[in-house]
């Protein structure tokens, strides 16, 4: 499964921007990828992964602002149509885990 996190904040005074900055880097620190501009995912192995980082966001939230999340299975995650742009290659995009035992 695919977290999908889609945002819109104000960035208007500067407390908007240390708010955007701050809610941006919890992203990243919590593994998300940024897709687009205001569009970051994370994968996720099963519905109780899932709830965890939707309760994680929700603590994490700004003030202000709109924020949205998707939930999207592997399959229709990959059903994405790339119409402009390229797919940054850098990033692994499976669910594959390397397991030593």
């Amino acid at each position: 499964m695919r977290v999908l996190v889609l945002f819109d904040l104000p960035v208007l005074t500067g407390d908007q921007r240390r708010e955007y900055a701050r809610f941006r880097k919890f992203l990243l620190k919590s593994g998300f990828l940024m897709l687009q501009e205001s569009v970051y995912c994370k994968l996720a192995l099963n519905t109780t992964v899932v709830n965890g980082i939707v309760d994680q966001i929700h603590k994490n939230k700004p003030e202000e602002g709109l924020i949205q999340l998707l939930t999207v299975t592997e399959k229709q995650y990959a059903k994405m149509d790339l119409i402009v742009g390229n797919v940054k290659s850098e990033v692994l995009n499976t669910d594959e885990r390397l397991v030593i035992l």
